[in-house]
């Protein structure tokens, strides 16, 4: 089912967001991961995608050997897992990085096989070395360029525009929002730009980045209204777990700390007394957001589910 057609204007809907698990490890131990969570019922499980990366490792005639090293596997496999083993729906990351056009497409023809019908589509992340993102050869230069290609492909539009008859798929797509702004966009303005671009392209739907001030999150949703974007605005949450969180993933996500939780955060005295706070935090976010009818509420649950879990059980 699309999640498009999950969505109800009088319930907020649960969702989370798992990794693949680390090369070499069994589907298991992402079900373990996953189990804490099955029974709050949620809407769906988004997978992500991790770039494959290489390294040159340099040969005794002095050569070089191009060496992968992409811990994660891709999604296709475990969406379809997940899906047969819980009959949720899966929602793949699907990325530019990494992947030529024609690459692209014969994943969506894969995923459309296996009857996933919903999809995020993203730009992706550099690679370590890059200063600007750098797209592959033959490959899509951003997310609203993918966006584009997917809603070709729901159209009957495929590469080889020689085809006889082609099926046309049906994708629901998702497109990331970012209430603080994407790290990339000049400003707030030029963001909601794209944004808007990218759902007259196609984007049914947003998931935004994490935040930890819904205030911000209102604040974005007003001003997409006001750009003319009227999808569902879906907010990303996460608790904190570690007391390392509050300078590590602003460096990473270009998001804010607000001070009343940067203040607790820097009086906690380790680990477990941060992680307290952090799902007090979390438990108070989601109330707000459930009170505001928000239509789902997307936990960034980085594999670990128990704080999810204690956050979940007392809204859902």
């Amino acid at each position: 089912m699309k999640l498009t057609e999950t969505i109800s204007p009088n319930k907020t809907l649960f969702s989370f967001e798992v990794l693949p698990p680390l090369k070499g490890k069994s589907i298991n131990s992402l079900f373990k991961a996953i189990d804490p969570l099955m029974e709050f019922n949620p809407a769906f499980v988004d997978v992500t995608y991790h770039r494959e990366e290489y390294i040159l490792k340099q040969r005794a005639d002095g050569s070089y050997d191009k060496i992968s090293t992409k811990k994660r596997p891709g999604t296709v496999a475990i969406c379809a897992a997940i899906k047969n083993k819980y009959q949720v729906e899966a929602v793949p990351h699907i990325i530019c990085g990494g992947f030529s056009k024609d690459e692209t497409e014969n994943a969506l023809i894969d995923l459309n096989f296996l009857g996933i019908q919903n999809v995020l589509a993203l730009r992706g992340d550099n690679l370590r070395e890059e200063r600007n993102f750098t797209p592959e050869k033959d490959g899509n230069a951003n997310s609203l360029d993918l966006i584009r290609q997917i809603n070709d492909m729901n159209n009957g539009i495929y590469l080889d525009q020689e085809l006889e008859n082609p099926t046309e798929t049906d994708f629901c797509i998702g497109a990331a929002g970012y209430p603080e702004k994407h790290i990339d966009a000049p400003n707030m303005e030029s963001d909601l730009k794209f944004l808007k671009r990218k759902v007259d392209a196609g984007a049914e739907f947003i998931t935004t980045q994490m935040f930890f001030d819904n205030q911000k999150y209102f604040e974005y949703v007003k001003r997409c209204r006001e750009a003319g974007i009227n999808v569902p605005i879906i907010p990303g949450i996460k608790p904190i777990t570690r007391k390392a969180h509050f300078y590590t993933l602003p460096k990473i996500f270009n998001i804010d700390i607000p001070v009343d939780l940067y203040n607790e955060l820097d009086k906690a005295k380790d680990d477990a007394a941060a992680r307290k706070i952090g799902i007090e935090w979390c438990i108070q976010q989601t109330k707000e957001l459930k009170a505001a009818n928000v239509p789902a509420i997307h936990f960034y649950t980085m594999s670990y589910a128990s704080s999810t879990k204690e956050v979940v059980s007392q809204i859902f």
